[in-house]
């Protein structure tokens, strides 16, 4: 049997000093904590057996994934399935789970949490995810793929690969900064999910990180 490790990396730190949610906007770039956290990741895997790299369209991920592709001396394929979860909340300082409830102007959008109503459905994010996950897994058959994406479609994808339940608390998905998600395969049977935190150490204090 041939086993594959498709490695589903969040992006580091991003620079928003404003602490806005800020989704698919464009402009969002790693902060200087951020770009170290990408090399913690690089240095990780180093001796990992890393055939392709391949990142969400959105600046913060491409810049995570380019200490690996130095390491490794390849080239970071995009792939849009891997991009950030649609959301009404895009551009505000406020976001799902972190006192959005405090502002009546929002309460329409936060009618069913199980959809969830202020973005992108989760199973339309899984169906994404875990298309992506395949294709990664068969390009890079027999070796490891890394992926980077965001904070929810990552939880999710896990979520799915487990065969979990998708409505959730924003507060306890256990995806921090820079960390992996990594699932393995024996030909195409998922057999392992298995979660890191290489840049642990650089994580900030408990204050909250708009923005995923």
């Amino acid at each position: 049997m041939t086993t594959t490790t498709v490695h589903l990396l969040r992006h580091g730190e991003v620079h928003n000093p404003d602490k806005i949610l800020y989704g698919r906007l464009p402009n969002f770039r790693l902060s200087e904590r951020g770009e170290r956290m990408a090399l913690r990741v690089a240095q990780a895997l180093a001796d990992h057996d890393i055939t392709h790299i391949i990142s969400s369209p959105l600046e913060r991920a491409q810049q995570t994934a380019q200490p690996l592709a130095q390491r490794f001396d390849l080239t970071v394929a995009i792939d849009d399935r891997l991009i950030e979860a649609d959301n009404v909340f895009e551009g505000k300082a406020v976001s799902v789970g972190d006192g959005v409830l405090r502002h009546p102007q929002y309460w329409t959008k936060l009618w069913n949490p199980f959809r969830p109503s202020w973005g992108e459905p989760y199973v339309e994010v899984a169906a994404r995810m875990r298309s992506a996950i395949e294709a990664a897994r068969d390009l890079a058959l027999g070796h490891e793929v890394v992926l980077v994406s965001h904070q929810l479609p990552v939880w999710i994808a896990r979520l799915s690969l487990e065969q979990r339940r998708y409505w959730h608390d924003p507060r306890r998905r256990e995806c921090s900064l820079a960390s992996l998600t990594s699932a393995t395969f024996r030909d195409d049977q998922l057999v392992a999910v298995t979660y890191t935190e290489p840049a642990v150490d650089l994580l900030p204090g408990s204050s909250p990180i708009a923005g995923a």
